[in-house]
């Protein structure tokens, strides 16, 4: 299985990927900045079908007016239609309510990874978690003490985390393919598997993961087992998950003899 996954994420992992993937974003700026609002903007609004994420996503760079930093900054967001419809049920008030509480952090930091690392992110055991946290608190106080959940999740208890997670991989992983790899405070060992229902199907067929639910849990267990196949990188295993589940590559390989009765990890 180890071996699979491996040949999987190498065969996904290759820069053809980036024009069909929304990690196409934030890779369009050199500034750190810019390429972490986008990254964590963009993978806000990452669910559902790729097509309309992508299109999505052009529109919200557009309404940044393609430099989300001064954007921000300048707090373009204000004179938003808090009733824009930019993905799905994230509207333009979703926005107004992270650039506020971005602007906050860059108030205080020059950037989200050195932001991440005054709080310690890279040493704690669920680097995501604690940022998500740190940057809830203050974007919550940013917007008079309310909460969004379609930016960042309340419970940080039971959440998968899953556009958190997946905005770290394309800011820590330096493999210098697909992801960018500018961040400094948080080690790639310490990543987290971007656990989506796609992902959480895809290792529940392979015999990775038994538990029913998308949940924190699940994202440990099964980061867990990548750790022991690449544990200096389990992020790498996102791109094998992916690659497993598309284009009919789940039903080739599990129709291949000796990829049959894999042990769950429970």
């Amino acid at each position: 299985m180890a071996d699979l996954l491996l040949r999987e994420a190498a065969r996904i992992n290759r820069p053809e990927f980036i024009g069909e993937d929304p990690v196409q974003f934030p890779r369009l700026f050199d500034a750190i900045q810019d390429i972490e609002i986008t990254a964590l903007t963009v993978a806000a609004i990452s669910w559902g079908r790729r097509a309309m994420i992508l299109r999505d996503a052009r529109r919200m760079l557009d309404i940044m007016e393609h430099q989300p930093f001064r954007f921000m900054m300048e707090k373009g967001y204000e004179s938003l239609d808090p009733a824009l419809n930019i993905h799905r049920t994230f509207f333009g008030r979703d926005l107004q309510w992270y650039l506020r509480g971005l602007r906050e952090i860059y108030l205080r930091h020059d950037s989200l990874d050195a932001f991440a690392a005054s709080i310690g992110a890279g040493q704690d055991s669920a680097p995501a978690w604690m940022l998500a946290e740190s940057m809830l608190r203050i974007s919550a106080d940013a917007n008079g003490g309310t909460s969004c959940p379609r930016c960042l999740p309340t419970n940080m208890r039971t959440t998968a985390l899953k556009r958190v997670n997946m905005a770290l991989r394309w800011l820590v992983r330096d493999d210098g393919i697909v992801d960018i790899g500018v961040w400094k405070s948080i080690p790639k060992s310490r990543l987290f598997i971007p656990l989506d229902v796609h992902a959480g199907n895809t290792a529940r067929a392979l015999g990775l993961l038994s538990r029913k639910a998308n949940d924190r849990k699940s994202v440990e267990l099964l980061t867990a087992g990548m750790r022991e196949i690449c544990p200096e990188d389990p992020a790498l295993m996102d791109f094998a998950l992916f690659g497993v589940g598309v284009h009919g590559e789940l039903d080739r390989i599990l129709d291949t003899p000796g990829n049959a009765g894999i042990p769950a990890i429970h």
